[in-house]
C-alpha cells in the first residue's frame, strides 16, 4: 500500500490522494465539514456552481462558494459555456480565497448541457480552449478540470480533451469514465484514466463507482493514477477516507460503532439547521440518512420512518428510537402499517440534482 503517495497540484499537496467528489445538492458546506472532521480527505470541492448565477449576483450561487478554513485545500467548481462569465466567476472564486479553481466538463444534466456547460463542452473543444485560456490569464491559483469519457460512445475524446487542457495550463485532470449519454448508468471506464495518465505530465485522478476502500486501492494499482475521487461512496460510508488513510499507513481501518453512526447523523442535522431554514435542512437530512443507512439492520424501515417525519422533533425522535432499538439488540419495526409502504432514497451522483 505504501506505493500510493500524496500528489501536488502546483505547490498544493493533496494528502491523502483522495478527493471528495463534488455532488450537486450534497457536498455543501455542512456535508464537507462533517466528512472533513472524520479525516482522510486530501481535497474538498464545492458543489458545482453556475457562473450565470455567480455573475448575476444570485445569493444561492454566492452561498455555494463558502467554506471553512479547516477544509483547505479547497476547490471551487464552476460550470457554464460563456467564456466571459467563466472568467469573471473564476476571479470571484480566487477573491473569496479558494485554493484551486475547477471547471466542470462532466455534468450530463440536460439544462446544463443545453447552455454549452458541463459535458456540453466535450463536443465544442474550441470553446473549451477559449474558456481555459481566458481563465488562465485571469487567475493566479491553479486551474483544474473534471471531464467525462466523451459526449457519446461514438465520440469518446477524453484523451484529446486532456491534452488540450494541459496545453492551456490546466494543472490537474479528473476523469469520470462514463459518457454524457450514459449519465450514471453502466460502469465507469477506468482504462481511460490509465491512458490519459500516459499522455499528459500533470496529475490525473479517476472518478466513478468507488464504494469501498478496496476498490480505491484497486483503481490506484490498475491505472497508476495520482488520485481517486469518491462521491456516493462517501454518502454511504462517511469514514471511507479515514479508513483508506489507515490502510495506506499500515493501520487497521477504523470501524465506526453504532454510537458513532448515531452521533454523525445528529451532528450533521445540527450543522444543517445552523446553516439553512428548517425545511431544506430536513430534506438534506433525509437524503444523507437514505444513503448512509443502507445495509444497516432495519435500515429500510428507519428510512421510511424518517421520510414520513416532517419536523425537527420527529426526526430526532426517530433517530433516537432507531439507534436505541438496534443497540439493545432488538428488531426495529419502525411504524409500519397497512398504509405504510417502504420508501427508498434515490441513488444520487454528481449533478443529478441539477437536472431536477
Amino acid at each position: 500500500m505504501s506505493s500510493i503517495q500524496p500528489f501536488k497540484i502546483r505547490d498544493i499537496e493533496i494528502n491523502p490522494p483522495l478527493v471528495l467528489s463534488p455532488m450537486a445538492g450534497v457536498t455543501d458546506i455542512s456535508f464537507r465539514r462533517l466528512l472533513k472532521q472524520r479525516g482522510g480527505i486530501g481535497l474538498t470541492v464545492s458543489e458545482f456552481i453556475s457562473v450565470e448565477g455567480l455573475t448575476r449576483n444570485n445569493p444561492k450561487s454566492k452561498r455555494q462558494m463558502r467554506f471553512y478554513e479547516n477544509e483547505r485545500p479547497f476547490a471551487v467548481q464552476i460550470f457554464g459555456g460563456q467564456p466571459e462569465r467563466m472568467r469573471v466567476a473564476a476571479e470571484m472564486a480566487e477573491e473569496i480565497g479558494a485554493d484551486i479553481l475547477d471547471i466542470n466538463c462532466g455534468c450530463p444534466a440536460p439544462k446544463v448541457v443545453k447552455h454549452g456547460g458541463g459535458s456540453g463542452l466535450l463536443r465544442d473543444l474550441p470553446r473549451l480552449e477559449t474558456i481555459l485560456k481566458e481563465i488562465k490569464k485571469a487567475i493566479t491559483i491553479p486551474l483544474t478540470i473534471k471531464i467525462r469519457a466523451g459526449y457519446s460512445e461514438s465520440t469518446i475524446n477524453a484523451i484529446d480533451t486532456a491534452k488540450l487542457a494541459e496545453d492551456c495550463g490546466v494543472e490537474h485532470i479528473a476523469l469520470h469514465g462514463r459518457t454524457k449519454e450514459q449519465g450514471y448508468r453502466g460502469l465507469a471506464d477506468w482504462d481511460l484514466v490509465r491512458e490519459i495518465k500516459r499522455v499528459v505530465k500533470v496529475p490525473v485522478s479517476g472518478s466513478g463507482d468507488v464504494m469501498t476502500i478496496q476498490q480505491a486501492f484497486d483503481r490506484f494499482r490498475e491505472t497508476g493514477c495520482d488520485g481517486v475521487l469518491i462521491g456516493r461512496g462517501a454518502m454511504a460510508n462517511p469514514w471511507i477516507f479515514r479508513q483508506f488513510e489507515d490502510v495506506m499507513h499500515g493501520r487497521e481501518p477504523f470501524q465506526p460503532t453504532l454510537e458513532d453512526k448515531r452521533a454523525l447523523l445528529l451532528e450533521y442535522f445540527e450543522m444543517l439547521q445552523q446553516d439553512m431554514p428548517k425545511l431544506p435542512a430536513i430534506g438534506r437530512m433525509k437524503q444523507l440518512a437514505g444513503q448512509f443507512t443502507r445495509g444497516l439492520q432495519g435500515g429500510a424501515l428507519f428510512r421510511t420512518a424518517l421520510y414520513h417525519s416532517h419536523t425537527v422533533e420527529e426526526i430526532l425522535d426517530r433517530i433516537s428510537e432507531y439507534f436505541e432499538t438496534i443497540t439493545a439488540g432488538r428488531q426495529y419495526f419502525g411504524e409500519t402499517g397497512p398504509s405504510r409502504e417502504l420508501v427508498e432514497a434515490p441513488v444520487l451522483d454528481s449533478c443529478e440534482a441539477a437536472s431536477v
